[in-house]
């Protein structure tokens, strides 16, 4: 029986992330939030202490700690549901796992080997997600992949993941993520979905965010807080086509979706 897709919520910790920045800032308004999600029905919270939107700005290893550690610790301390750290810093990752974190979401791909120790020594679940450039300047220019960005992308994930295997991560542990939004034009983001299937390739569990993303709003001319129709239909077209976990902002309308698809698969599968 084919497995049913993960909701990941996203739980930003920041005063200025594209979409919700600044609503969860206090421990007392992100446990909430927490709460909220779990009943909306998130499987899982990405806790964030630093924005990765475009044209944002680095923050330290200590205000990201005291963004996220507390969150961790309050949310770990009320609810069961699992917990990713959204983080490049081993340091953050460490802390988080040690809180109860049990993913290590990292924009920058894994390739740190401080950050390789962390998930081995802990044991943890880790996204590998691709990024071209930095958040600062990711989309300054278009991004060019000359040999296209879906082989680019296949050839850099058997890279990531020959890396991690021998440094000691179990291949299972591994989630890939081609990175929507992140140095890429729209052509290339939709390309990205379009060919879903060829990232399902190795086996492994694929990650897709796109919720409320500015391609979206290019396409449709249409600003963040108007983006969720277009969002809903984005991950409904790649949890169709295979994707493991999609990470949102809107969680109860991406529950209805991921039940309805679980459904109809049930059904057809079982005439």
């Amino acid at each position: 029986m084919t497995h049913q897709p993960l909701l990941m919520g996203v739980l930003n910790a920041t005063p200025d992330s594209f979409f919700d920045g600044g609503k969860y800032t206090s421990l007392e308004k992100g446990v909430q939030r927490a709460a909220q999600m779990i009943r909306e029905g998130a499987d899982l919270l990405d806790i964030g202490g630093e924005s990765a939107r475009p044209g944002s700005d680095p923050v330290s290893e200590a205000e990201e700690l005291r963004r996220v550690i507390p969150l961790i610790n309050e949310i770990r301390r009320n609810f069961e549901i699992p917990i990713s750290i959204d983080t490049y810093k081993p340091k953050v990752a460490e802390e988080a796992a040690r809180a109860g974190a049990t993913l290590i979401n990292d924009i920058t791909g894994v390739q740190d080997p401080k950050m390789r120790r962390v998930a081995r020594e802990y044991n943890t679940d880790l996204c590998v997600m691709h990024m071209k450039g930095k958040p600062k300047t990711m989309q300054v220019v278009d991004p060019l992949y000359p040999e296209g960005v879906v082989t680019h992308l296949l050839e850099w994930f058997e890279r990531q993941i020959d890396e991690l295997v021998d440094f000691g991560i179990e291949k299972e542990k591994i989630i890939l993520d081609p990175g929507i939004g992140f140095g890429k034009t729209v052509k290339q983001n939709l390309e990205i979905i379009h060919h879903l299937d060829q990232f399902k390739s190795f086996g492994l569990r694929v990650l897709i965010g796109a919720s409320r993303k500015s391609f979206l709003g290019k396409i449709l001319e249409k600003e963040t807080q108007d983006r969720l129709p277009a969002t809903l239909a984005i991950h409904t077209i790649v949890l169709v086509g295979g994707a493991d976990l999609v990470r949102v902002h809107d969680i109860s309308e991406h529950r209805d979706v991921i039940d309805l698809i679980s459904r109809m698969r049930r059904e057809l599968s079982n005439p």
